[in-house]
């Protein structure tokens, strides 16, 4: 996490300051360490919440707040328990005790490899992502994801050729990197999954005819007016009409 304390207010002369809303006198708080830090914060926050509350305002390691976009991988340890625990900041709720940290970037390698120019095979695989050979079936990784996927079943299936079973098991995953930075093999589970994505989506995926006519309406401008509607639209009301659109189940 990238962070820096939060500057109080400035006012001009004769201007009242307006101060943060006090906790409800009946919240109960709770103790936690936030980067080796003690810090008393509402028992109903976030870890990133939590964060906020003690002052800092987060600069890096926060995107969508809503366990959607893994910028905000987070170890933490909990009192008398030995494991470590992973999760995202903006949906685990703190606990009392928790000494917690933040990874806003796992350091890897990340192969650079041109779409068109590979095939959807486990030679392709093997080529970028040699470590994932390395795997040792601990299932680490599957017990690490804050997501709930079964990693170590689309490693094997990569291990396989097995490109659409990765693409289907991996296709919720956030891309935090909790699982490579558990994993004892050091493979880089999530790059491997979004390798077969790809390769999947270019390759093996099939044919929608309704995709390609959606295509050619976007190509040919028939959305163009909407989009310029929509682009001019206030914040609150383009809000309001994301959330009451229509969600298939």
């Amino acid at each position: 996490m990238t962070s820096k304390r939060a500057a109080p207010p400035e006012a001009k002369k004769d201007e009242a300051v307006e101060l943060p809303t006090p906790v409800n006198p009946q919240t109960r708080m709770v103790t936690v360490y936030i980067m080796g830090k003690r810090a008393v914060v509402p028992e109903h926050a976030t870890i990133m919440r939590a964060i906020e509350y003690t002052g800092v305002q987060i600069i890096r390691g926060a995107g969508c707040r809503e366990g959607f976009c893994g910028a905000c991988g987070t170890l933490y340890r909990l009192p008398g328990d030995y494991r470590i625990h992973t999760g995202l900041a903006c949906t685990t709720l703190v606990k009392d005790g928790m000494s917690l940290t933040q990874i806003p970037a796992v350091p890897m390698e990340k192969a650079i490899y041109d779409l068109e120019q590979i095939e959807a095979t486990v030679d392709t695989i093997k080529k970028y992502y040699p470590a994932i050979f390395r795997c040792v079936s601990c299932n680490t990784c599957t017990k690490t994801c804050p997501q709930g996927l079964q990693v170590m079943d689309y490693v094997n299936a990569a291990m396989r050729g097995d490109i659409a079973e990765v693409m289907d098991l991996s296709f919720d995953c956030v891309s935090c990197g909790l699982c490579a930075l558990r994993c004892p093999a050091e493979i880089v589970q999530h790059k491997v999954g979004i390798l077969c994505r790809r390769l999947y989506g270019r390759y093996l995926r099939k044919e929608s005819r309704e995709l390609d006519v959606r295509i050619d309406e976007i190509r040919n401008g028939v959305y163009d007016a909407e989009y310029a509607e929509m682009m001019a639209m206030a914040k609150e009301a383009l809000s309001e009409q994301y959330y009451a659109r229509d969600i298939e189940a």
